[in-house]
């Protein structure tokens, strides 16, 4: 992953991170849906945040891309491959969008981008994921992209007094090939 590439799409461009991208990340790191889909904490450290975006690009073991809106030309959210596992020769896949991307395919153009790119540039045998049960305009768009459920982590995250299940996801190459026929 030591390539950090730039893959146009119709709708979105997803890119490396730029310091101009910093403050709709951050309009999004505080969006309270994000927090709540993504099971994130409401504390905030501006500095660690800028340090964290700054420093995405030079790391060699994932990848880590804007999702750039073609219509505003700015970042509504992040595509992001990580967590390398030796064994599977698998990676996990993570994705949020920012207020300004919901609800117009973004995401889903972006997964798609994203997938596409990694079984086509790497020689990993699977994708993974991770979405919490209560977040199922998520789970379509992974079902869609060609994720199944692999299996479910009970009472993954506490959220307002309730006990939330993850649901674990997984494509593989194989899956992912003979979707793309």
């Amino acid at each position: 992953m030591s390539i950090k590439p730039t893959i146009i799409g119709e709708a979105v461009i997803l890119r490396p991170f730029n310091l101009d991208d910093f403050p709709s990340i951050e309009e999004c790191l505080k969006d309270p849906e994000v927090l709540k889909l993504t099971g994130s904490s409401a504390d905030y450290d501006r500095e660690a945040v800028i340090e964290w975006y700054s420093t995405r690009n030079e790391q060699k073991d994932r990848l880590d891309l804007a999702i750039v809106d073609k219509s505003l030309n700015i970042a509504v959210g992040e595509a992001v491959i990580n967590l390398y596992n030796e064994k599977d020769h698998s990676m996990n896949f993570r994705i949020l969008i920012g207020p300004r991307g919901r609800n117009r395919g973004l995401g889903s153009e972006a997964t798609q981008l994203l997938i596409d790119y990694v079984f086509q540039n790497t020689n990993l045998n699977q994708i993974t994921l991770s979405v919490f049960d209560f977040n199922p305009r998520a789970k379509k768009v992974y079902e869609k992209a060609g994720f199944v459920l692999e299996s479910i982590d009970q009472n993954d995250l506490e959220f307002e007094g309730e006990w939330i299940d993850s649901l674990n996801m997984v494509l593989s190459r194989e899956r992912w090939s003979d979707r793309s026929l």
